[in-house]
């Protein structure tokens, strides 16, 4: 059966680090469904990216006892490696550069910085997030999945990385697309209660 799509498909020459993926409005996926994923890695090997917009269950203090005093939510970046913690951050100068994906947007850094950070400016929680996994492709399979339509492609800003509540960040990233795609922020998750 061939594929509906109900937008006019964007055109991707090839995905790249600091782009968001959005999951197209009607995809049915139990992990995916209004996923907003900040890619940053392409490359012949395959894609690794993580879920902006899935808190998990867990906070910092749960995780590195040790080094977290205070509260901060980790996200569920992907079903890929589950038990591993990564970073994303805009605050360099203290967490370390980590490979920098887009303007004022880091990946990595340093998890003891972090705890020497704590009466620096760390606390506050829009300069930081973590994340339990990642999502990850094998080599083409995430050109495959574009072309199919499974993602909408937009360039990252960190305001939707670090600024926008969880709950906004899908409709916040389809307005990156610009006009003529705002009607998709609007169509519910399952079409038949339209």
């Amino acid at each position: 059966m061939k594929k509906i799509r109900i937008y006019p498909p964007i055109q991707l020459k090839k995905p790249k680090a600091g782009q968001l993926l959005i999951a197209e409005p009607l995809l049915n996926d139990d992990y995916f469904t209004r996923a907003v994923i900040l890619l940053c890695e392409h490359s012949n090997e395959g894609s690794v990216g993580f879920v902006l917009n899935q808190p998990s269950d867990f906070e910092l203090q749960d995780l590195l006892k040790d080094i977290a005093e205070k509260s901060h939510v980790v996200f569920k970046g992907g079903p890929v490696q589950d038990n591993t913690l990564h970073m994303l951050h805009r605050i360099p100068a203290i967490l370390g550069a980590g490979l920098k994906i887009a303007d004022d947007i880091y990946w990595g850094g340093s998890f003891d910085e972090l705890g020497d950070s704590r009466p620096k400016s760390v606390d506050s929680k829009n300069d930081l997030r973590l994340f339990l996994g990642y999502s990850g492709w094998a080599p083409g399979q995430l050109e495959n999945e574009l072309k199919e339509g499974t993602w909408l492609v937009a360039n990252a800003t960190d305001e939707i990385v670090f600024d926008t509540r969880h709950e906004d960040i899908w409709k916040k990233s389809i307005s990156l697309l610009g006009e003529k795609y705002s009607y998709l922020a609007h169509i519910p998750t399952d079409p038949q209660l339209n």
